[in-house]
Formats: structure tokens, C-alpha cells, sequence
């Protein structure tokens, strides 16, 4: 199977003009900022064109924000539950009332297909909407009462003060919003450090809710982690760092914030593994794994990148999942609704995916779907969706995070050893089970070790629930009411009766 890249036909408009464009400044203390003198290059990653080139930010821009956002607290603080519910709900209806140019927007500076955007937006409107109501509707593990006597004890939540939050490449509005909702509806103030590859989604979101918001309740400075979020992790004045990120950027954001004992919120890598028995229903799985280890070009942390099946089905199932994965399109986003995989975001990590397959075919890896780059002598970074068998225990791609339309698959010949292999990798983000047996799908993700653990299905989310991974893949719960409790404090004060 050759795959192709769809590009659109010559003369077709660009997805954003210039007049849709966002401010390229920060955006601090409710107002956008003139650019500094040093720039960082945004590039369309299907063409390799210049679309803007944004601030790098450094140590004082981020100090100003952090005083805007500590100024803004004690305001936004004292507003009720009721008074931020319906600011969250008035964000969430000038997402959707933009949709159609964010999702342009994201699908010019990622390359992701337009399915996927539309999506990322869809979700990132949905997560303000669940927060507003969250938010009103507060529970506590334990009761307010009296635990010694002549004394009333009476449980608080309140918010943390100012939270600075990195966002990465691969969702950058999504991720925002996983980060943004919560932390205000707790009654926090944030500095906001996008992905410098992929920060327009971000800005122009601080462009068309500027006007509901207080002035430095939301603030976002560009530039590199090793500048901004490393300000933001070390800052005084920053009671907690929330990263969503690969695991080497977590722990140097861990260390960064154990000088000033800042609380870290790490949502981080994966190596989701996807366990096939005997009894699945094989199509089925195959069709999940289409979309599961796929979807965002697989530049996805919780993305079905690691396949173990059962020796006795492998063969049935790899044929299944080869019919599936040649149907898939590749192309340009505006190539139009078709299109599967669109580019990777960057060349460094086009050259990384790149380094990872030729690697992996070299040590005995055999390919039978793509495992190579696509369109070398065009522009766009595009590899092959690609499968790769006869993959041996412990090889780098099994255990290494690829971040590509790259699946491996293993064969094991019991339950024993599925779960070993299955944990035997440093991230515990997610996974999935697929089986027809009741007791085996209760038992097996009873002993997965993984954040989310999946039946009969891979890479499903609701902002009901939560999403955020154990081991290397950190900790804290982007999404659900366990997000609150996160970018939250609980205070405990004691009334004495008195005589």
C-alpha cells in the first residue's frame, strides 16, 4: 500500500486571512502588549509557510503578568459561584459563536484535520459549560460539624491564589480550556503559557473574551519553557505550576517549583498500551485502533500506540487492522472533510518520528502498513500511518513515546503476561481492554496501571470525568470535579462555643 498526500487543488484560499488573526502580543492585564524584539517563527505545518511570528517572552513580561493576576485576585475571589458560573458560560458561548474561525485557525497552525478541530473546539466550549455548573454544586469528603466538644468545625475550599499554566503543541485551545475553566472557576487568577510552535488558537481566544472577563483574571505570555515556564514554576507568587507536557518537561517543572514548595499539577506522557484477547470481537478492535492510534496524526498522550495481542488471534487481528489503516487519508487540512492524518507539527519532531522508525525496522520491526515519510520532495511534514509486527518485548518503540501515526504491535499467550507487559513501560496515562468476557474486563483493569482504563473502546472523554495519568505520566485530574479539587485548598476552622 502507497499512501498519497492530498493537497488542495491551486488558488484555494488560505484557512485564515490576515484581518482573522489574533493580536501578536502578550496579552496581559486585559489588554494585548506591542511585540518585543525577539520573534519565534509560526509556521503552517502542511506548506511550511510563515503564518505570523509571535513575542519570545522573558522574565519581566512574565513578572508583569504575575502582578496583574495577584492584583485581579482578591476581586475575582469574592465573586460567588453564581457571578463566575455565568462568566464561564458567557465563554463558553463566544467559543461557540467564533467555532468556525478557531477551528480554521487550529487547523492552520497544527495541520490537524478538520475533524479533529472541530472536535478540540466542541470540547473546549463543552468544558466551560460543565465547570459553570461544577462550580455550583460543591461536595466535600467530609462534614462540617462538631468533632470536640464545645467546638463547631466548618470545612472551606478556596481557591489558590495565582496558578501559571504551559500548555502544549498538540491541543493547544483544548488544553488551554482544560486548564483555563477550572482554575477560574475555583476562583483562581492564571498566567497562561501556550506552545510557542502553536500559541494563534490561545491568543485569539484572549482576543474575543477579553471583554467578559476582569481585567488580569487571564493573562497570556508567548515564548519558550525554558524562559516563560520556568519563570512561572520558580515564581513567589505563583501557588501552583499545571503542565500538560511530555514527562522530561514534568520533571524539570518538579524541580523548578520544589524551591518555593509550590503545589505542581502534571498531566504528562503515555504509552497507552491496547490489550486484544482471544474472545474480542477482532473487527471491532481493529476499527478502534483505526481511530484510537490515529487521531491528531497520533500527536495524542493517550493515543492506542501499543498493541498486545493474543499469539493465538494475531495474525486475524493484524489483518484486520492492515484493511483499516490503508483506508486512511493523508493530507492538507484544507484538501477538505476527508482527510484523516494531516502533518506532523514541526521538522524537529518530523525528524524524531522519523529517527524512531527507521530505528525500530532497523532492530527487526517489520512494517506492514507505511514506516515511511511521505512527499519528501514537497513541503509538509508527513509520515505514513504505519503498523509495525514482529515487534520484540522491551524494543525502544514499545516503550518510548513516538507521538506519531506510528502503532506497534506484540503478541502474548496469557493474562498473566498481558498485564506484566502492559505496566512494564515508565507511564501509567491510560489503556485499553478488549474482551467479551465480563470477568476478564473487570479484572484485568483492575490491575492495569493506568489513570484511564477503557472496555471495548480507546481514546473516549467527557468532561464528566477525569483524565490524568500515574507514574511517569504525573499526577492531578484535568477534567470532572476532580479538576476543582486540584487548583483548590481545603481550610478547616474550629469555632469555640464559648460560655
Amino acid at each position: 500500500m502507497t499512501f498519497t498526500v492530498r493537497r488542495p487543488a491551486p488558488g484555494t484560499a488560505p484557512l485564515i486571512s490576515a484581518d482573522e488573526l489574533p493580536p501578536l502580543g502578550h496579552f496581559i492585564d486585559g489588554k494585548f502588549t506591542e511585540p518585543g524584539p525577539e520573534l519565534s517563527d509560526v509556521l503552517d505545518p502542511a506548506t511550511e509557510e510563515l503564518l505570523v511570528r509571535v513575542p519570545l517572552g522573558g522574565v519581566e513580561d512574565t513578572d508583569r503578568a504575575v502582578a496583574a493576576a495577584r492584583a485581579a485576585h482578591p476581586a475575582w475571589a469574592r465573586v460567588t459561584p453564581k457571578g463566575r458560573s455565568e462568566v464561564l458560560l458567557a465563554v463558553a458561548e463566544r467559543i461557540d459563536a467564533n467555532a468556525d474561525l478557531l477551528i480554521r485557525l487550529e487547523s492552520a497552525d497544527t495541520g490537524k484535520p478538520f475533524a479533529v478541530s472541530r472536535d478540540d473546539i466542541g470540547m473546549a466550549a463543552d468544558g466551560f459549560r460543565f465547570m459553570a455548573g461544577a462550580l455550583r454544586a460543591p461536595s466535600s469528603s467530609m462534614a462540617s460539624g462538631e468533632y470536640v466538644a464545645d467546638h463547631t468545625s466548618v470545612m472551606l475550599r478556596e481557591p489558590l491564589g495565582v496558578i501559571g499554566a504551559v500548555t502544549p503543541w498538540n491541543y493547544p485551545l483544548l488544553m488551554g480550556a482544560w486548564k483555563i475553566a477550572p482554575i477560574l472557576a475555583a476562583g483562581n487568577c492564571l498566567v497562561l503559557k501556550p506552545s510557542e510552535q502553536t500559541p494563534l488558537s490561545t491568543l485569539k481566544f484572549a482576543e474575543l473574551v477579553a471583554d467578559l472577563l476582569p481585567a488580569g483574571v487571564f493573562n497570556v505570555v508567548t515564548g519558550r519553557g525554558s524562559v516563560v515556564g520556568d519563570r512561572l514554576a520558580r515564581h513567589p507568587d505563583i501557588a501552583m505550576i499545571a503542565l500538560t507536557g511530555s514527562t522530561g518537561s514534568g520533571q524539570a517543572v518538579a524541580r523548578a517549583a520544589a524551591d518555593t514548595v509550590k503545589r505542581a499539577h502534571l498531566e504528562l506522557g503515555g504509552k497507552a498500551p491496547f490489550v486484544v484477547f482471544e474472545d474480542a470481537d477482532l473487527k471491532a478492535a481493529a476499527a478502534g485502533l483505526r481511530t484510537a492510534g490515529f487521531w491528531n496524526s497520533g500527536q495524542e498522550c493517550g493515543a492506542a500506540c501499543r498493541v498486545l495481542v493474543h499469539a493465538s488471534v494475531a495474525e486475524e487481528f493484524t489483518a484486520h487492522v492492515v484493511r483499516e489503516i490503508e483506508q486512511i487519508t493523508v493530507g492538507d487540512p484544507r484538501a477538505g472533510d476527508a482527510i484523516e492524518i494531516g502533518p506532523l507539527v514541526s521538522k524537529p519532531h518530523y525528524d524524531r518520528v522519523r529517527g524512531y522508525l527507521g530505528r525500530a525496522i532497523a532492530q527487526g520491526a517489520r512494517p506492514v502498513v507505511g514506516g515511511t515519510a511521505l512527499d519528501e520532495d514537497r513541503p509538509g511534514y508527513f509520515v505514513a500511518p504505519t503498523v509495525l509486527a514482529d515487534v520484540a518485548e522491551g524494543a525502544e518503540i514499545t516503550r518510548e513515546e513516538v507521538f506519531g501515526p506510528v502503532v506497534s504491535i506484540e503478541t502474548f499467550t496469557d493474562e498473566d503476561e498481558a498485564i506484566r507487559r502492559a505496566n512494564d513501560v515508565d507511564a501509567g496515562l491510560a489503556a485499553s481492554v478488549w474482551t467479551e468476557s465480563a470477568r476478564r474486563s473487570h479484572a484485568v483493569a483492575a490491575r492495569l496501571d493506568a489513570g484511564t482504563v477503557w472496555v471495548n473502546s480507546h481514546l473516549v472523554l467527557a468532561n464528566e470525568v477525569p483524565w490524568g495519568g500515574f507514574k511517569g505520566s504525573g499526577y492531578g485530574r484535568d477534567l470532572s470535579v476532580y479538576a476543582l479539587d486540584d487548583y483548590s485548598r481545603t481550610k478547616h476552622v474550629m469555632h469555640h462555643h464559648g460560655r
